[in-house]
């Protein structure tokens, strides 16, 4: 299965970006798909993800009110929009795909999800 994340960039402090999670020729209609990052010497954090049911969605803290993710269905595709970025959201994106029977105290668990897309690096000046 494969996971394709794109759409990172430079960008200064307060600007936007988004993130795309993309899944050529598959369908994900058992897995869920969520999004972590990596900044350097830091471990794998998670940022957002859905419910199960995809009817509600999940943020870290320090993202909340500021990144929005979303999906589209049709073009089997989940973004990320990031808006109001800091200097601290600098790292590299992954985006992530778990099993729907995860449940929903361990979603936050990089463990937890099966596929991995490559990341797409993230950089935000001051």
């Amino acid at each position: 299965v494969q996971l394709q994340a794109s759409g990172g960039g430079l960008v200064q402090a307060g600007d936007s970006l988004r993130l795309s999670c993309a899944a050529p020729g598959r369908t994900f209609s058992r897995y869920i798909r969520g999004w972590f990052r990596q900044a350097p010497g830091k471990e794998r954090e998670f940022v957002a993800t859905f419910s199960r049911d995809g009817g509600t969605t999940y943020y870290a803290d320090s993202v909340k009110g500021r990144f929005t993710i979303s999906r589209d269905n049709a073009k089997n595709t989940v973004y990320l929009q990031m808006d109001s970025l800091k200097p601290e959201d600098t790292a590299v994106y992954y985006c992530a795909a778990r099993s729907s029977s995860i449940i929903l105290s361990a979603t936050r668990r990089p463990l937890s999800y099966d596929y991995w897309g490559q990341g797409t690096l993230v950089t935000v000046s001051s």
